[in-house]
This record gives C-alpha cells, sequence and structure tokens, in this order.
C-alpha cells in the first residue's frame, strides 16, 4: 500500500496533457474513516485487478489542511505505517479539469450520490459501492452495489476476497479490521450498527491475520482518538465530521460534534461562531448531533438545530420533531441562545446515516412546495438573517438580507389560504391607495 500511494503522488505531480488518465475512487465529504480506508483500499485493489489504461487514485474529499481534524484517520494511518504526506486531497487534482479532458473515470465509496457542487462530474461516474439509503437512479453504464451493511468498508473487504484474495495484507487488513470495528462500534448488537455481514468479515480477517491488535484495544484507541476534540475551534468541531445537504437556495450543514450537548452549549460565544460560521460557509442551517457514551458505554445523543431565521430554523426543528423513519423521540432541552434549539434525542439508534434522508426529504418537500407557489419576488421577500453581533440574536434590529431564493415566501401562500405579504409591501399599497383617495378627493 506504500508504494502504491507513493506511486499515485509521483504519477500526479508529472500529470501533463496527453498522459493516462485517473480511475479516482472518491469517498464522501465527511471524509471520516470508512470513507478514507473505502477509498485507500478499493484503488489499491483496483491497481492490481483494473486492465484500463487510466491509473487507480484514492482522493480524499476534504482540503488537505482539514485532514489534522480527522483524529481517528491519523491515529489509524500512523498504526498501520503509512505517512499522510502519500495522501492525495480534493484540492490537490482538479477532476473538473480531467473530466472535460476526458481522463477522468469515477468511482464513488462510502456515498451513492455528488453533491450538486459536483454534479458536472455525473458522467464519470462508473461504479458505486455504498451502504447509505439508495438515492441514483439505476444506469447500465454504472454498476451501483448498495447494502445497509455498518461500514462501507465490509463491503470493500467482500470484494477484495471474492476476487482477489492476494491482495490482502497485513498493512491492508488492519486498516480495514479497524474501520469495521470502529463503525460498528466494537461489534456490539445494542449500539444497532453491525449486521452479520460485518461480524463475518471482521471474524475472517482476525483468522487470516492474528497479529491483528485485539479488537477491543484497537476499539477503544480508535475511539480515543475520535473523540478527542481538545483545543478545536467551534469551526474545527463541525468541520471535523460534517455533511452537507442542499436543495435550491437552502443548505444545510449536518455536523456531528463528539461531546455532550450542553458542553457544546457552553462554549463561549457558540451562537456568535455558529452565525460567523454560517456566513463564512453560506450555511443557512446547522444541525449539530452531538454523540457521547455513559459509564456503561452506552451511546448518548442529543441534537441542535442553529438558524439566524427563525423561519429556517422552526421548519427544521418541526421536520426532525415530527418524522417517523425512524421517529428520533425529540424532547426539548433548555437552550442559552435563541437562535438555537436543543433537544435530547431518545431514539438511539438513529444515527446521521439515519438523520440525513430525513433532512432530505425535508428539502425537496421544501423545494416543490416553493416552485409550486410560483417565484413571488415582486411582493414578497424572503425570511430575513441576523447580522453576526455579540448579541447575534437577540437584538431585534439587526437584520440584514440572505442571498436571494428561488421563491422569496416565508412559506407558502397556499399552505394557509392567504399570502404573507412584507411589512414593505403593505406599506407601499397603503400608501398607494391613500394617493389614489387623495386624488379622488381633489376631483
Amino acid at each position: 500500500m506504500e508504494i502504491f500511494l507513493k506511486s499515485c503522488r509521483n504519477v500526479l505531480k508529472g500529470n501533463a496533457e496527453g498522459s493516462p488518465g485517473f480511475h479516482v475512487v472518491l469517498g464522501n465529504e465527511a471524509c471520516d474513516l470508512d470513507s478514507m480506508v473505502s477509498a485507500l483500499a478499493y484503488a489499491y485493489f483496483l491497481s492490481k485487478t483494473l486492465d484500463s489504461r487510466n491509473i487507480p487514485l484514492p482522493v480524499l474529499n476534504i482540503p488537505r489542511q482539514e485532514f489534522p481534524l480527522r483524529t481517528d484517520n491519523a491515529f489509524l494511518l500512523r498504526e498501520s505505517g503509512l505517512s499522510q504526506d502519500d495522501l492525495v486531497f480534493r484540492d490537490e487534482v482538479d477532476l473538473g479539469s480531467l473530466h472535460r479532458a476526458g481522463r477522468l473515470d469515477l468511482t464513488l465509496v462510502d456515498h451513492n450520490m455528488l453533491p450538486s457542487s459536483d454534479r458536472d462530474l455525473e458522467e464519470a461516474v462508473v461504479e458505486v459501492i455504498d451502504h447509505h439509503l439508495l438515492e441514483r437512479k439505476p444506469s447500465p453504464s454504472c454498476p451501483v452495489t448498495v447494502e445497509m451493511v455498518g461500514s462501507c468498508t465490509t463491503m470493500v473487504t467482500e470484494r477484495i476476497i471474492q476476487k482477489a484474495p492476494e491482495v490482502l495484507d497485513q498493512q491492508v487488513a488492519q486498516l480495514l479490521y479497524g474501520t469495521i470495528v470502529l463503525d460498528c462500534v466494537n461489534m456490539a448488537p445494542e449500539a444497532g450498527k453491525v449486521t452479520p455481514k460485518d461480524s463475518q468479515y471482521a471474524v475472517l480477517l482476525e483468522t487470516r491475520f492474528p497479529n491483528l491488535p485485539p479488537r477491543g484495544i484497537l476499539f477503544q484507541s480508535l475511539q480515543n482518538a475520535k473523540f478527542d476534540v481538545s483545543g478545536l475551534t467551534t469551526e474545527q468541531m463541525l468541520l471535523k465530521d460534517m455533511k452537507v445537504a442542499s436543495e435550491g437556495d437552502l443548505k444545510l450543514a449536518v455536523s456531528v460534534i463528539y461531546m455532550t450537548l450542553e458542553a457544546f452549549l457552553q462554549r463561549p460565544s457558540l451562537q456568535q461562531e455558529l452565525c460567523e460560521f454560517c456566513h463564512k460557509h453560506s450555511y443557512n442551517l446547522v444541525v449539530a448531533m452531538t454523540i457521547s457514551f455513559n459509564d456503561n458505554k452506552e451511546p448518548f445523543r442529543q441534537l441542535a438545530v442553529y438558524s439566524s431565521s427563525t423561519l429556517y430554523r422552526g421548519e427544521m426543528s418541526q421536520a426532525l420533531e415530527q418524522a417517523r423513519s425512524p421517529s428520533l423521540s425529540l424532547s426539548p432541552m433548555s437552550s442559552p441562545y435563541s437562535d438555537i434549539r436543543a433537544y435530547v434525542q431518545g431514539n438511539t439508534l438513529a444515527s446521521r446515516k439515519k438523520v440525513l434522508p430525513i433532512i432530505k426529504d425535508f428539502l425537496r418537500d421544501r423545494e416543490r412546495r416553493e416552485v409550486h407557489c410560483g417565484n413571488l419576488e415582486e411582493s414578497y421577500e424572503a425570511p430575513l438573517q441576523r447580522a453576526c453581533t455579540e448579541d447575534a440574536g437577540i437584538e431585534e434590529d439587526s437584520y440584514f438580507p440572505p442571498t436571494p431564493m428561488n421563491s422569496l415566501v416565508e412559506g407558502c401562500p397556499l399552505d394557509n389560504g392567504l399570502p404573507k405579504i412584507s411589512a414593505e409591501a403593505l406599506t407601499e399599497k397603503f400608501s398607494k391607495m391613500a394617493s389614489e383617495e387623495d386624488n379622488a378627493g381633489g376631483h
């Protein structure tokens, strides 16, 4: 694996017009351990088995500067004898240029749909291996393997063992094994993550490579590394394990936070920092899903919804409260900030993997409603969002307009029978009526 990764970087450095293309294996934008190892291991497998002019290249779907935030990724790489210097990151290769030059094949691992920002690459996708809810439409030109297992690396392990078992060595096995164990919470059934197939391939790796670290010790070491957020800023904590969902002009971040929500809410100037984070990255909403463990090693989940827009915050919160597939069993808890709604999540089995489809359904439904209502920019205004001040969310007069939406309506006029007309529009209307009456009186 080490030689393969070094050769990938060398080939990329020498990449020039007319040189061979690349078969990029790309994980999701959170670049968690599962995405990283799936990309590394599957690209390595392709390098040994693929009969193609294109060179297999694993690409981590984040900028290089964000990698130190993935503390569990860095730990497993180090323990497996690999250097992050040999990795290729998304800001180091221009996938768009490769695609336009006809020199890109793309395999997606640990996700099955490209985000809207990457939709131009869609024609380059030749294969998908994933364990999330299937969103991709079937295509004869793109084989899709989706199974609801605990870890995508389980599916990569299966593919390697079935097609080219000789590719597995101690180093690759440790990467795969550590990821399966962490993703499946030490293979504990009560955590609701592990499936029979995950257990099958974990045991197979243990049997074939008896010198792998003991399961319990490896899991605890990875868990400790993953939950180490000491010294991180609020922005870094949000970026550490974040996925983005968007539809139309509404864009939100869904971040896993590795501490209790009480501790997160106690961070100084949190609301101002969330506001600044949204402005910097152009998000309308942030959904923060906290996870911690009690004394019995059982997961404890809480959830917070932030937006400086009362409308967005309320709509997102309502969608999560009313969700039934699955029900999150949310119970409101106290929040010291007006722009943050906080909840205890009773359904501790509902990880982000299960919450994201709820959020995406909400976004799609909202966009359909906006389209149905039509573009009414001339009559209505977008929900107002507050400026980022020390008292963000408290001062009622510190507003500024957000980026215009497709439909500048706070909700659909058809929902309640009457449109919600802005104060300015009403003032203009009444002024016009008064002027007409004055003119009529003059005649």
